[in-house]
Order: structure tokens, then sequence, then C-alpha cells
């Protein structure tokens, strides 16, 4: 494993994306050779940020460009004006016009949870670009009980009076994400949250975007996408956290019998969802892409 601290520092930058009749800037943290055409997007979760992925990114980034951008409403991208727009078939085309600027000759893709979504979404289009799928504790079925766990705290987080309480905050929320040391949760905290408005700090995406989440996902249901999942004809590897309440091991053992008969690895004493931030959760990711 190669060791993420000889790799380069991250760099920042954006691109425009047109929304109505108004372009909005999507910010990325990109990792690597900027001139390599072998590149590795990296998505996040619903409420998450693209710098979930620096360690991945760091592991990574001898062998590919990897570029992690905030999908909208989230870090440093642009505010909707409309939040009917925090929706997966709008974020697919923010990601096309991302990869017309890449420029990639090469092109796998790592998306965790909703940034799986987006991912399979792209993959099962004809001509797709990407050539190798990572979906991250993410498959054609969502649970119901995962959906009402996720309902209960997207939006409704308050301001905080410290960095502590950030970091109290977010190891409550971010319990399933398993025994992080005290500097991975801190790391997440500080790209979690940003400086609010008369003191302390908040949630470093937009409280709007749970509208829409409670529309598309507040049938009282799961969520069955079998015929995009089927639909794709690339490699896929699929990591279920072992104790995920979103992916289920049933869905994954269907997983590898349908559509693109994916891999599968599931990585104990984690729920919804592995965070990539140790060489044990990167290992399997690294070997599929690279093709050991």
């Amino acid at each position: 494993m190669p060791n993420p601290a000889a790799g380069a520092a991250p760099r920042h930058n954006f691109v425009q994306c047109l929304r109505g009749q108004r372009l909005y800037k999507m910010a990325y943290t990109e990792w690597g050779d900027p001139g390599n055409r072998k590149v590795l997007v990296c998505a996040h979760g619903l409420t998450r940020v693209g710098r979930d992925f620096d360690h991945l990114a760091a592991c990574m980034a001898a062998e590919y460009r990897v570029v992690c951008p905030d999908v909208f409403g989230r870090g440093n991208s642009d505010w909707l004006q409309d939040s009917s727009g925090y929706q997966i078939p709008a974020y697919v085309g923010d990601m096309v016009t991302l990869l017309a600027r890449l420029d990639a000759a090469e092109l796998h893709w790592v998306g965790t949870s909703m940034g799986g979504l987006i991912g399979m979404a792209l993959a099962c289009v004809a001509d797709t670009p990407i050539q190798r799928l990572v979906l991250n504790d993410v498959g054609p079925v969502i649970t119901v009980q995962a959906l009402e766990r996720i309902a209960q705290y997207v939006g409704a987080a308050p301001v905080f009076p410290s960095m502590e309480a950030a970091e109290q905050y977010i190891r409550l929320v971010s319990a399933p994400f398993g025994d992080l040391s005290d500097a991975e949760w801190r790391h997440l905290t500080l790209h979690s949250v940003r400086p609010a408005s008369g003191g302390g700090f908040r949630m470093h995406y937009d409280p709007a975007l749970a509208e829409p989440f409670r529309v598309a996902y507040g049938g009282g249901q799961d969520i069955t996408l079998w015929p995009i999942y089927e639909a794709i004809r690339c490699p896929t590897l699929v990591v279920r956290g072992a104790q995920s309440d979103l992916l289920s091991s049933a869905t994954l053992a269907e997983m590898a019998a349908r559509g693109p008969r994916a891999q599968t690895v599931e990585i104990p004493r984690v729920g919804h969802a592995p965070m990539f931030l140790n060489d044990e959760q990167v290992r399997p990711v690294r070997d599929f892409l690279l093709g050991a």
C-alpha cells in the first residue's frame, strides 16, 4: 500500500454547471498528476463532502488523477436557489459537465451511498464513460429502515457553540461509520462544518436538501432500482458495511448474481458506510480498480 504522506497536497478547483437559467459553481478537490488521463472520481454521501476521500485519494494518487467533487449544496459548492434540484438525475447532469472538464481517457468511479446512486445512474446509460465502478454500501434496494434513520437528522442539525460540540454531534449521527480514531473523527468534523453567522459552527450543507429527500424517499417502503443496476455492464465492486441498515446482505448476494454480477466484500464492525480511512478498507478497492 502506498504511503499517503508521500503524495502531493490536494488541489482545489471548480466547474460551472447550468441549472435552469443560472450557472452554479461545483467545487472539487483533486490529487495526483493533473495531466494523468486515467481519472478516478470519488462521490460522497447525502450530507457528506468530497474531503471524506482524502485517505483513499492519497493512496491512489500515484496511479490516478483523483477527483473528489462536493455535490451541489455541500462543502464548497454553491447552494441551489430551488431545492427541488437536489435529486439524482440532476446530479448526473452535473457530473457529465465535470467529466467533460476532466477529459479522461480511462474513468473509474467510487461512490458512497448517494454518490453510488449517481454512479449507477451514469454507468447504466449507453456509451457510459465509466469503465470500473465501486458502489460503497449502496445498491438497487434501499431499505426503509435506513431512509427513516437518515430522515431523522438530515437538515435538522443545530448550530454548535464549539468544534468539540460539532464533533460530538457528528460522532453520534455517524456512529455507523465504525470505531474511528480520534484523529479520523476530527478530520471528518473539520470538513463537515463551517463557521455560522453570529458565531459557532453549522453543518457544511444546505439544510434545504432535506425537502426533496423526504419527498422522494418518504413513502414508507423500500426503494428498488433493479432495472438501473441490471443495465450496468462495466466491472463492478460492491463494498458493504457488515452492520449496514441500508444495504442488506441479501441484496448484496443478489447483486453478485444479477446485472454486472458484482464482486462483493464486507467490512467488519462497520455499518453505513465504510469511510476508507484505513488501509484495511482501502485495499479491496485498490485491488479491484487496479485489476489485481
